[in-house]
């Protein structure tokens, strides 16, 4: 694919017919030209698509000044949600050993996150760029390759086309949680899912649909959420409200905060955890070892997992990165106070 040639100020300059002095004056708001001139100078720069430099380095220098994050989540969800502030974190800890800073920015919809990476690059606000929480058939994936804009997505390759990637292995890390619900005897174990339009929550359903496939668990349920508390409580709530042969005895979720709402609601119900239901947590933050019982986890460093992708990201800046796949650690299980075999 051949990417198109990056606008620069010497074309916009061109275009309205005055120098790049000229222009520079314009976007600086500087005095010396006549507000037509100015405006010729302004509608230039829009019809081609080219905005100032804000990173005050010319990305010619392969030097890295700042990277960008968009994240299509609620600000309070984001807020409360130790995965996501784990892996800043760990980005953040690369990118202060550069010198470079991260430009954060919450959006609503894929869609807008094209538009803003689009605004991003051309106004050479960014040097690169971290996409997360792919989705199948995903806009970014193109819209970055147009661009040339170098990126780190975060997600399985199925899912990133040839974009380089660092992922982990989900389908894996729920086979293995599922299989150890079932040596531990649970017959009838349910999921309490992420957002069913994502990528990695795609992986994670099939993969438990094909344990409990392999395993017999004909009592298997899974339920989507957004990943909040509320919703995991609510999905809790129906699983154990459902008549006894339906109602499970271990449940899975899909990050800590879920599980930890999962277990005040057990609690709630006035059922033993993990005497009357066992429960599992993905991400195994801090939450998962404060609670009582303490929360069995599938555990993976979150903060490692977000270093690795700054790290990764520098790379395909520096020329240093070619294309590729990057695959960390699997999550592992490790089982606490909140999983045992069931009663009955």
């Amino acid at each position: 694919m051949t990417t198109p040639p990056r606008v620069t100020i010497k074309d916009v300059a061109a275009r309205a017919g005055v120098s790049k002095g000229a222009v520079s004056l314009a976007f600086n708001h500087k005095p010396g030209l006549s507000d037509a001139t100015r405006d010729r100078i302004f509608e230039a720069a829009r019809a081609l698509g080219w905005a100032p430099n804000l990173a005050a380095r010319s990305l010619s220098s392969r030097r890295v000044d700042v990277v960008g994050l968009a994240i299509c989540r609620p600000a309070k969800l984001l807020g409360l949600e130790p995965f996501y502030m784990e892996f800043i974190s760990g980005v953040e800890s690369v990118l202060t050993e550069h010198s470079c800073s991260l430009l954060l920015r919450l959006v609503r919809t894929v869609e807008e996150e094209v538009g803003l990476q689009d605004t991003w690059w051309r106004g050479r606000q960014i040097s690169g760029s971290i996409l997360v929480d792919f989705r199948a058939d995903d806009p970014r994936t193109a819209a970055v390759e147009r661009l040339g804009m170098p990126v780190v997505a975060v997600g399985h390759p199925s899912l990133t086309g040839g974009l380089t990637s660092v992922w982990t292995d989900d389908a894996t890390a729920v086979t293995e949680a599922v299989r150890y619900l079932a040596a531990l005897g649970h017959r009838r174990v349910a999921r309490v899912g992420g957002a069913a339009a994502l990528g990695h929550t795609s992986i994670r359903t099939a993969a438990f649909d094909e344990a409990a496939r392999v395993l017999g668990l004909a009592g298997a349920r899974q339920v989507a959420t957004d990943f909040s508390g509320d919703a995991g409580a609510r999905a809790t709530r129906s699983l154990l409200t459902a008549a006894a042969p339906d109602r499970p005895t271990a449940i899975v979720y899909d990050n800590d905060i879920m599980a930890v709402a999962g277990l005040s609601v057990a609690s709630e119900m006035g059922l033993n955890v993990p005497g009357d239901v066992s429960l599992l947590a993905w991400d195994d933050s801090q939450l998962c070892r404060l609670t009582h019982p303490t929360l069995s986890a599938m555990s993976h460093d979150v903060h490692g997992f977000g270093a690795e992708v700054a790290r990764t990201l520098f790379g395909v800046i520096t020329g240093e990165e070619g294309a590729g796949s990057h695959p960390v650690p699997t999550p592992v299980l490790t089982p606490r106070g909140s999983t045992a075999p069931p009663r009955e």
